[in-house]
C-alpha cells in the first residue's frame, strides 16, 4: 500500500496503484490520475468515467468493457480510443474505482 497526495487530498493506492477508498475521489483527483498516465480528459472521457463512478456505486463491481460500451452506448473502438491499450483498467484508473475483474 502506498500513500499519496493529489488534488490535496491524502490517498492511500494498493499494490496496482488503485485507489482503496473511492470515496475519497473527486474530478480533480480523476484528472490528475490522468495526467499521470498521459490522458488528457476530454468530455466524452468525463461522459465515461461519470457513468463508470455510477455503475460501481449501484453495483459495487467495475465495470468491463462490454458493460460499459453497451449501458453507457459507447462503442468499444471510441473507448480504446480514449483510453488506449487498457481501455477498462485506465477507466478504473482514472475514475477511482477497483481494477475491474478480469484485468491483468
Amino acid at each position: 500500500m502506498q500513500t499519496e497526495t493529489i488534488a490535496g487530498i491524502e490517498l492511500q493506492f494498493d499494490d496496482e496503484g488503485f485507489l482503496i477508498d473511492p470515496m475519497k475521489w473527486t474530478e480533480d483527483v480523476g484528472a490528475e490520475l490522468a495526467g499521470q498516465i498521459d490522458i488528457s480528459l476530454t468530455d466524452d472521457h468525463w461522459r465515461v468515467i461519470k457513468f463508470a463512478r455510477a455503475d460501481f456505486e449501484e453495483s459495487g463491481e467495475s465495470p468491463t468493457v462490454r458493460r460499459v460500451s453497451t449501458m453507457a452506448d459507447v462503442p468499444t473502438k471510441a473507448l480504446y480510443g480514449l483510453f488506449p491499450k487498457k481501455p477498462a483498467k485506465k477507466l478504473a484508473f482514472i475514475a477511482g474505482i477497483p481494477k475491474p475483474k478480469g484485468c491483468v
